[in-house]
């Protein structure tokens, strides 16, 4: 067979390359694990602290905003629900205490408040569904870099370097696989609590938005007999 010329070159420097990448794939391996179980303690914290929130309890809070309907009543309403998650209780208070705002402004400033809380919960998502996705990738790498030189090592016949080289490919898969499954497990629970978090919230705020607007309406254009 006719060697190309350049190809022993190019092939050694893929292969420094490539072994070279060995080292660090274990790290971030090793790295992704721990914060895997890290995060899996805290998701059990998480769980034992969260307040919720029946749809009964929303539904009973929107009643109240209507009567009598007004900015204080809200901010009232608000501060008397303690057991109401904070996020809930600083938007719908924000938007209340500007009374003076048009309709137009106060929906704009309750769409800034919503989407500050949805990046809130996409930053907390971001760190675990990134190792769902890099986990089982560098669990990968981690078994095809050894296989080069351990099948090398049976061309020559040394059977303790193919059998290391073995170990270090099963264990690298099974990691990769163990941290991208809990890492799964905790983005999923977590994006469901955070879609009913956010679903409440934006009742709460089209709620109050549309009693705000009701009773500006009525003070601004008071009916006449």
């Amino acid at each position: 067979m006719v060697a190309i010329p350049g190809s022993e070159i190019l092939g050694s420097a893929l292969h420094v390359i490539s072994q070279s990448l060995l080292i660090p794939v274990i790290i971030g391996l090793l790295a992704f694990m721990i914060y895997a179980i890290v995060s899996f303690g805290g998701l059990i914290s998480e769980y034992t602290s969260r307040i919720r929130i029946e749809t009964k309890q929303i539904e009973k809070i929107i009643s109240e905003f209507s009567n009598p309907g007004t900015p204080d009543n809200i901010i009232e309403i608000m501060e008397q629900n303690q057991d109401l998650p904070y996020g809930y209780r600083e938007t719908i208070t924000r938007i209340a205490s500007h009374p003076e705002m048009g309709s137009k402004s106060r929906e704009a400033l309750a769409r800034k408040l919503i989407e500050k809380e949805e990046a809130r919960a996409a930053k907390s998502l971001e760190k675990t569904d990134m190792v769902t996705r890099l986990g089982p990738t560098l669990g990968l790498m981690g078994t095809l870099i050894p296989m080069g030189p351990g099948l090398a090592a049976l061309g020559a016949g040394d059977i303790n370097a193919l059998a290391q080289a073995i170990i270090i490919a099963f264990d690298t898969t099974v990691v990769g696989l163990a941290a991208g499954g809990i890492a799964y497990v905790i983005s999923k629970v977590r994006r469901r609590w955070y879609e009913e978090y956010l679903s409440n919230l934006d009742a709460l705020c089209e709620s109050a938005l549309e009693v705000m607007e009701h009773g500006q309406t009525q003070t601004t254009y008071p009916v006449r007999s």
